[in-house]
């Protein structure tokens, strides 16, 4: 288990565009009742917040998730991200996870998902990734929704109309995924951007969170939970209240305001 970063209830980011952004966020981690080592870790430094759930045994589990958050941490204090900077992080933890100790034959690997500040265009924005199950939520105005599509055997039959998404919770294979950072591949991300929003809390987390909680969980916990702070103790709380079965692992960022910079009049005239 590797944590990067502290909660904060205010920080500033500046956007190379001259937009002023102001998050606040947490982040906690949780065994569980069940696993005996905590293989999750994960990054919450401006403008990179990202979740990595191991897996490989423990100890390689352990390293593959600590390689990944060491590399993206790196662009830690940077006033934002692009889709190569997240690509090439990744590239170089599948790099460091061959050299490391603990390695089975077989190799190790993790999931990884996660949100950087970054600019599309000219427009600031949300840059949300992820390769495997652990997954990326919006709450705005009340609404949740989920922005990651997890690489896994029960999606896929959901997507194939196989299965419903109650039957794919419950499923026999609803551990395993179909694609992870290491076991010596390169790394294929998923990639989508979403508008920087005053207001919208953003949640990222492990599968250990979603295994014992529903959208209708998540989302209560998300709004009762007035601070970043609250809202992460109160999720990991229940997930392990309602089994445990795994690690967990949450952050949750907040957009307190967004103040983009005042355009020039146009010369025309």
């Amino acid at each position: 288990m590797t944590q990067i970063g502290n909660a904060n209830t205010r920080h500033r980011v500046s956007l190379p565009d001259g937009t002023e952004v102001t998050l606040s966020w947490a982040a906690a981690t949780d065994t569980g009742l069940r696993r005996a080592v905590n293989e999750d870790s994960f990054v919450a430094q401006a403008p990179i917040f990202a979740v990595a759930d191991g897996m490989g045994g423990h100890a390689a589990g352990d390293f593959a998730s600590a390689a990944v958050v060491t590399r993206l941490a790196e662009h830690g204090g940077k006033p934002a991200l692009g889709t190569p900077d997240i690509d090439g992080a990744l590239r170089l933890a599948v790099q460091d996870m061959g050299r490391g100790a603990g390695v089975t034959d077989e190799g190790s690997g993790t999931t990884v998902t996660g949100v950087a500040l970054g600019l599309i265009g000219d427009e600031p924005a949300w840059i949300v990734f992820n390769i495997g199950d652990s997954r990326v939520y919006r709450l705005v105005g009340g609404v949740l929704e989920q922005l990651t599509v997890d690489h896994s055997i029960v999606q896929e039959l959901v997507d194939a109309g196989q299965i419903t998404r109650e039957e794919a919770d419950t499923h026999p294979h609803s551990n395993v995924i179909t694609r992870a950072v290491g076991f010596h591949e390169a790394p294929i991300p998923d990639y989508r951007a979403i508008a920087l929003e005053e207001g919208m809390r953003l949640l990222v987390c492990s599968d250990g969170l979603t295994k014992e909680l529903t959208s209708y969980g998540i989302r209560h916990f998300l709004i009762s939970g007035r601070r970043p702070e609250q809202a992460v103790h109160q999720l990991v709380e229940a997930a392990v209240g309602n089994g445990g079965r795994d690690n967990v692992t949450v952050v949750v960022v907040d957009v307190l305001r967004v103040a983009r910079p005042e355009r020039a009049p146009d010369a025309d005239g």
